[in-house]
């Protein structure tokens, strides 16, 4: 065998349309545009302009609301510390802080951080968050660890200062 006469399985390739190449291919002249009009024309695409009609999304009502100075958290479960703690990601005697568990690779990016009490946890350890719930906070005590909480505005400040 040689390099030309190496070729691709019967039908595993479709060959491309070729348009406006005369009449005789059957997408000439217009090249299946049609005759005049908007779409004849060339750089005109309008998304979502359904002819005139009212649009679907000028038809449909707004919903909810978003508000603009919201926090966002970065969240995490005990199930999530205590497999970061087995696997040697974390060092249990250190405090879980957002910064450490960033460097881990647990989080991405650097948010306020609030545990969550999913799953289970059996290493005693200090963590240092802006929200524990209160089941995570009792799990946490019932293994021997401890929990600081963190006020929001100390940590802004703190973001501020790195900047």
């Amino acid at each position: 065998m040689q390099l030309n006469q190496l070729h691709s399985n019967w039908g595993a390739t479709k060959a491309r349309k070729r348009i406006g190449r005369g009449i005789g291919s059957g997408k000439g002249k217009t090249a299946g545009k049609g005759h005049k009009g908007q779409w004849a024309r060339s750089g005109v695409s309008f998304r979502g302009f359904e002819g005139g009609q009212m649009p679907l999304q000028r038809r449909l009502p707004k919903r909810g609301f978003i508000q603009p100075n919201r926090v966002e958290y970065a969240i995490i479960n005990l199930a999530d510390i205590q497999r970061a703690i087995d696997t040697k990601k974390l060092d249990h005697s250190a405090e879980i802080s957002i910064d450490t568990l960033v460097q881990a690779k647990l989080l991405k990016k650097n948010r306020p951080l609030r545990v969550l009490a999913k799953g289970v946890i059996k290493t005693a350890v200090k963590i240092a968050a802006v929200h524990v719930t209160e089941a995570a906070q009792k799990a946490i005590e019932k293994a021997g660890g401890s929990v600081t909480i963190i006020a929001l505005k100390a940590l802004d400040k703190a973001s501020e200062n790195v900047k």
